[in-house]
């Protein structure tokens, strides 16, 4: 099925046995600097799955290198070990390692302490979205910093690693340099896009020069910053073009960490469609004599094939598809692209997580970042029956885990269709996407045996009656209505649901009560406004969806501004009446008055159904209560939870 994707390709004298790549990304899972056991057993996995070529995370070139407390360093003989085990253990699976070099600038986000750390850039030029404004660097720093990617990379090369990839991307050191924005240097290192450049030039040849011949080198660039001031594709081209001779391949991501509006291109939510840098890509395969690596938004290994075999990129970095599936590349290649767990886009628990400091995850995939616990199901000593009641991503991942590992398992769910809350999460504009999830544990149910019963609402007789061995209650929640909340029936209130099920008419002016700053708030407003309403989005804390991934919350940020929706931040809702809706200001206590309303939404979050599971404490049965019928929170902590039921039942 897809011949060109699973052929070989050559990177220099580099030959890897796929066109498959996990790109370059943190997992915080290392601890101290060095390449540790998880770290190890995260990328094993993937080399186990059949990927061609990993590229591992950041890893610092000199002690300034440290942007956060969990990067990779190679500064020191000290970090050969840990990536000697890793070479091993991903060659002998008949994969590729290449590591990454990198100096972030002034892109500095943490310390280990807590304090601020010194950024150091081309020029004193300012970071927007980091609000740093760095240090100058001497001569004397940049020469040592050369050195030190020369340094790195014979140690990585003595490790037994196939190559290095020079960093350049996403507004980090050399891309840095290489901007006439940001570099406004007078000497040797600034002035012309020669001069500019020459950091890059330099670097990799300290690189060429510290390590042999067949020892792979690699060059990752954005193809444009997505900003005004930013470098664009022509300036790319340029760069990639001058530096060809030194290089072995190109990879060619988008966007920049310093601006908010760049930064989204790191790791492009679902709103971005798939495989958009394809093109650039092609560009640069007739500009230069190059290999090139494309990513962007590549999850499926269909999307891959017709990329690679309409030759605008010889390889597809696939990160997230991988994060999500492991397996992904044998599956395909033996032609079940049908059991691959496509991934979805919400960067929740990939990028989201690093940017909290937790190890990689994923909503769908929790056994991510947790191969030491989860690498492999362990048989039942005996066959229990085990009753699984409610549909959705907890229900369903438990289901899953318990039937494969050999429990006879019937899952009940009272509605006509699986997918509890997903359902509606999937209605939100721009998230029809997040209904794979609903896809995926069904298919997985399906390979592991597990009988479904739907329309089957289950009550305590019906447990009694069947006598299952254990249960796994899963009944979700339902929308909250706050307690406080004064209104006289005089006006329209409803929940999101109710918008989202269409079973109201709200009128042409809307006030949204957003409690939980999430999708759903920023979610039924942009439903709403596209729908031609005057919505005003009265916000429970700083901003629309501050509790989701930065690259997602500002995407919905940006979507929200174009359609004129307005926004009021800290604001508690207080009562409605007739067309008003009363607020109160979080900190001040101040009222806010918002006028001339035909229906207030509320997306003030839910509360959990425990009746069944209260109940069932009476019946002296073996259970236990996954997912929001606990406590109402994401689609990550009910599949994680259905994870660990499905292995401890």
């Amino acid at each position: 099925m897809f011949e060109t994707l699973f052929s070989p390709f050559c990177l220099g004298s580099l030959r890897v046995a796929n066109r498959i790549v996990s790109t370059g990304h943190d997992t915080v899972l290392p601890t101290d600097g060095t390449v540790n056991e998880a770290l190890i057993a995260y990328h094993e996995a993937r080399a186990k799955g059949g990927v061609g070529l990993i590229i591992s995370q950041v890893t610092g070139v000199h002690e300034t290198a440290r942007y956060t407390n969990h990067v990779l360093m190679a500064t020191d003989d000290g970090c050969i070990e840990g990536f000697r085990k890793l070479a091993e253990k991903v060659h002998k699976h008949g994969s590729k390692l290449i590591v990454q070099l990198f100096h972030p600038g002034r892109e500095m986000t943490e310390s280990f302490d807590g304090s601020a750390p010194v950024a150091y850039a081309p020029s004193v030029s300012p970071s927007e979205r980091h609000h740093v404004i760095p240090r100058a660097m001497t001569l004397a720093m940049i020469r040592e910093i050369i050195e030190g990617y020369g340094a790195a990379a014979k140690r990585l090369e003595k490790a037994g690693v196939d190559g290095v990839e020079f960093v350049a991307s996403h507004g980090y050191l050399p891309a840095q340099f290489l901007s006439e924005t940001v570099n406004r240097r007078t000497d040797d290192y600034g002035g012309s896009f020669e001069k500019r450049l020459r950091f890059s030039v330099d670097a990799i040849a300290a690189i060429r020069d510290a390590t042999s011949d067949d020892f792979c080198v690699g060059l990752r660039i954005s193809s444009d910053e997505k900003y005004d001031e930013g470098m664009d594709e022509d300036v790319t081209t340029q760069a990639i073009t001058a530096l060809q001779d030194q290089l072995d391949y190109v990879s060619v991501v988008a966007g920049t960490s310093a601006t908010i509006g760049g930064a989204i291109h790191i790791v492009p939510p679902m709103y971005e469609k798939s495989g958009y840098l394809a093109p650039f890509a092609a560009r640069i395969k007739t500009a230069t004599n190059l290999p090139v690596i494309v990513t962007g938004r590549i999850n499926q290994p269909q999307e891959a094939e017709a990329i690679v075999a309409a030759r605008e990129a010889d390889l597809c970095g696939m990160t997230r598809a991988l994060i999500c599936d492991p397996e992904m590349p044998n599956k395909a290649r033996i032609a079940r692209p049908d059991d691959i767990r496509a991934c979805i886009g919400c960067n929740q628990a990939c990028i989201g997580h690093f940017q909290k400091g937790h190890p990689i995850s994923c909503i769908q995939h929790p056994e991510t970042g947790r191969e030491l616990q989860y690498s492999e199901l362990k048989p039942v000593d005996r066959s229990k029956t085990i009753m699984v009641v409610g549909g959705g991503p907890a229900g369903m991942k438990a289901a899953a885990v318990a039937a494969a590992r050999g429990h006879k398992v019937v899952l009940h769910e009272a509605d006509a269709q699986l997918g509890g809350q997903a359902r509606l999460a999937q209605l939100l504009p721009n998230r029809a996407e997040f209904g794979g999830i609903i896809t995926n544990l069904t298919h997985e149910m399906e390979l592991a045996g597990v009988e479904v019963k739907t329309n089957s609402r289950v009550d305590l007789a019906t447990i009694s009656a069947e006598k299952p061995d254990a249960v796994i209650f899963a009944t979700g929640s339902t929308p909250r209505w706050p307690a406080s909340f004064e209104h006289d029936g005089s006006g329209q209130v409803v929940d999101a649901t109710a918008v989202l099920k269409k079973e109201v008419n709200v009128g042409a002016s809307v006030v949204v009560s957003d409690w939980t700053c999430n999708w759903v708030g920023s979610g039924i407003a942009e439903h709403l406004a596209e729908q031609g309403c005057r919505v005003r989005l009265a916000v429970n804390g700083l901003s629309p969806s501050e509790v989701l991934q930065s690259y997602v919350r500002d995407a919905n940020a940006a979507r929200l501004h174009a359609l004129g929706v307005e926004i009021i931040p800290y604001a508690r809702l207080y009562g409605q009446d007739e067309d008003t809706v009363y607020l109160q200001h979080l900190a001040s206590g101040e009222p806010i008055l918002v006028e001339g309303v035909d229906t207030l939404v509320l997306a003030q979050g839910s509360v959990p159904n425990t009746e069944l599971a209260e109940g069932a404490a009476d019946l002296g049965i073996v259970f236990m209560s996954i997912g929001d019928c606990q406590m109402a929170r994401t689609c990550e902590e009910a599949v994680l939870e259905g994870l660990i039921a499905g292995n401890t039942v």
